[in-house]
């Protein structure tokens, strides 16, 4: 049984932080930016490192993206990262105009995703950045989990040449995974097998996840998880092949459910493989001020609501074969 240990969390912003350090030492050409948020995305540790190698531009989102594609014009591998919410919303023409059509090599890192910034309340919680940056042509979206997976990705991402963004959350995470992790950008992973229905995830959405699982198999319940980091090229194929099996696909996001990996699941499913499809995550609302927990309460997204509605979705799923 897939498992984690919640009484040991530990920082994927600290990690990202880290894992800048890491791939900076071998490589001189990455530079690193921010818009005065070091200390809360954690670039700082790479600033201390590498001070000749890291631009804080100032609250100028517009400047951060520019600034980034000049240094990748020239050769540079930049890391350019601010919260979610401002680094695709107040940037969106530069990236769009400057980064993704001139194919530049930036790689942007939007912190503080999703409701669980908390207290910071709807300005600061974004919830359609993922929308955003994947209907970007040529951007690469990637969603990881926890800090092994957040390094792996961060590796990744200084070998691929390309735009891409990357989303990592506020929170403390427990560990889903251990050094040992691989990542591959075109294939999602099953961390665990089951019969009844399909559940995709990723992010720290991942987590609570695997928790529901646990309760849902006393009520008799075996779901599948999928982990799709990946969320642009997506991985069809892998939800394809559990769907054909399980005949119900349920989707778990901290973002929107309108842009986000349920909407690529139900548009691929439905050309390829027509398949009952439900998405949980945030429909057509902004967040609001409350801790982490408290929200994704709220919004149905914590382990318990979780379990008790796909409880009821595979209860209405029955009811309808009858």
């Amino acid at each position: 049984m897939l498992t984690i240990d919640r009484a040991n969390k530990k920082s994927v912003r600290e990690a990202f932080g880290k894992a800048l350090v890491e791939i900076g030492k071998t490589n001189r050409d990455i530079v690193v930016l921010d818009a005065d948020l070091s200390c809360s995305t954690q670039t700082a540790i790479f600033a201390k490192e590498f001070p000749d190698r890291f631009f804080n531009v100032g609250i100028a989102e517009q400047d951060l993206a520019t600034t980034a594609a000049g240094l990748a014009a020239t050769g540079k591998i930049p890391f350019a990262a601010a919260f979610a919410v401002f680094i695709t919303g107040r940037c969106y023409d530069q990236i769009r105009n400057t980064i993704c059509y001139s194919g530049f090599n930036v790689k942007l890192v939007g912190t503080h995703g999703g409701l669980t910034v908390g207290e910071d309340g709807a300005t600061h919680q974004a919830l359609e950045d993922v929308a955003l940056m994947s209907n970007l042509p040529g951007m690469t979206v990637i969603v990881p989990s926890d800090r092994h997976e957040i390094n792996a990705v961060i590796k990744f991402a200084a070998e691929f040449d390309g735009p891409v963004y990357i989303r990592i959350p506020r929170t403390n995470l427990p560990d889903v995974f251990d050094e040992n992790y691989k990542f591959d950008l075109y294939k999602a992973q099953v961390l665990k097998e089951g019969k009844d229905l399909t559940i995709v995830t990723n992010g720290e959405m991942l987590q609570e996840v695997v928790e529901a699982a646990g309760e849902l198999e006393k009520r008799g319940i075996d779901v599948e998880i999928i982990n799709a980091p990946v969320v642009k090229p997506f991985d069809i194929e892998t939800v394809m092949k559990s769907a054909a099996k399980t005949k119900l696909v349920v989707t778990v996001e901290n973002h929107s459910i309108r842009g986000g990996i349920g909407s690529i699941i139900c548009e691929q499913l439905s050309e390829k493989m027509p398949c009952k499809v439900v998405r949980l995550g945030v429909d057509d609302s902004f967040g609001q001020s409350g801790t982490s927990n408290e929200l994704l309460d709220y919004y149905g997204l914590s382990s318990n609501k979780l379990v008790e509605k796909i409880t009821e979705i595979k209860h209405d799923s029955i009811k309808d074969c009858n």
